[in-house]
Order: structure tokens, then C-alpha cells, then sequence
């Protein structure tokens, strides 16, 4: 949303934006394991999908398979778009937008807490950790739903360099 604002220094209007910002999360799972939640070391405490926001210049993907290395030091593949996930009040610091992706751990052994996650574990998609934080006990249930054969997920665009 575009805002008038009027500079405090100068005294001149300027335009401002106040969009959601851009993030993205992926739902780890294995059938053997179950998924990968993260124990959250910053506020708002509580357990959470690995994931963190976009930065500028990089693509969603992109920025989804660096912070599952950075919070989990998983390597993980893009198996689908689950959804995205915009509701204002979603994260209670800010207005957020998430592109949630589905994944599987190349190197499942490799799961340890980094970055701003004070855990990380694998769980049972009906033993999960509480309290689940932001809106990922939503994001579980669609995934079940998927499980479920009820829902499908939609084509993951290749990355930027695999494209050329």
C-alpha cells in the first residue's frame, strides 16, 4: 500500500510502501522420520517450520533451500509448492507473506539446530511439539491434507541458474 508521508527533516512528501513482507518455509518430510520442526530461539518462542525471510534479488526457491541449510544444515529438494500464506495477523511482529514449500532431506543425519533455531528435531506428523507459533499448525493440516490424497501441491519453478 503506497502512503504519502511528509519528511521530518525537509518537510517534503515522499512515498512509502507498506507491503507484507516476503518469507518462505519448508515442510521437511520424510514417511520414515516425519517432519522437521524447529525449536525458535527469538521471540515469538515456541516450535516452528525452518524458514525466514526473502532477500532482496533472490528467488523464493532460492532463499527457501539457504534457509534450511542455515536452521536445520539440511540439504534439501523442492518437491512442491504447498501454498502461500498472507493473513495480516499470521506473524505477530509484522505483516508477512509466506511461500511454503514441500521438501526431503538429502542428508537427513545431518539435522542440528543453526542460525536462530534453538533445536531441531524430526516429529511425527500426530506427536508434534506445542505451542506451534505463527500460522504453521494450519500449514500442517493442509499438508496432511495432502497426505490425505485431499489436496495437491502445484510445480516448484527451477532455480534461477538451473533455468539457463
Amino acid at each position: 500500500m503506497k502512503k504519502t508521508v511528509i519528511c521530518p527533516h525537509c518537510g517534503q512528501p515522499f512515498s512509502k510502501y507498506a507491503n507484507p513482507t516476503p518469507t518462505t518455509d519448508v515442510l521437511i518430510y520424510t514417511p520414515e522420520r516425519g517432519v522437521v520442526i524447529i525449536e525458535r530461539g527469538n521471540p515469538p518462542l515456541g516450535f516452528a517450520l525452518p524458514g525466514g525471510f526473502i532477500e532482496e534479488g533472490e528467488q523464493a526457491e532460492a532463499a527457501a533451500l539457504r534457509e534450511m541449510r542455515e536452521e536445520t544444515g539440511l540439504e534439501v529438494e523442492l518437491t512442491g509448492l504447498l501454498g502461500v500464506y498472507s493473513r495480516p495477523d499470521r506473524d505477530p511482529r509484522q505483516h508477512t507473506l509466506s511461500v511454503v514449500f514441500t521438501g526431503r532431506p538429502r542428508n537427513p543425519e545431518a539435522l542440528r539446530a543453526g542460525d536462530d533455531a534453538a533445536r531441531a528435531a524430526f516429529y511425527a506428523l500426530d506427536k508434534l511439539p506445542l505451542p506451534l507459533v505463527f500460522d504453521h499448525a494450519r500449514i500442517l493440516a493442509d499438508f496432511r491434507e495432502v497426505l490425505a490424497g485431499r489436496r495437491t501441491l502445484a510445480g516448484v519453478e527451477p532455480l534461477q541458474e538451473e533455468a539457463r
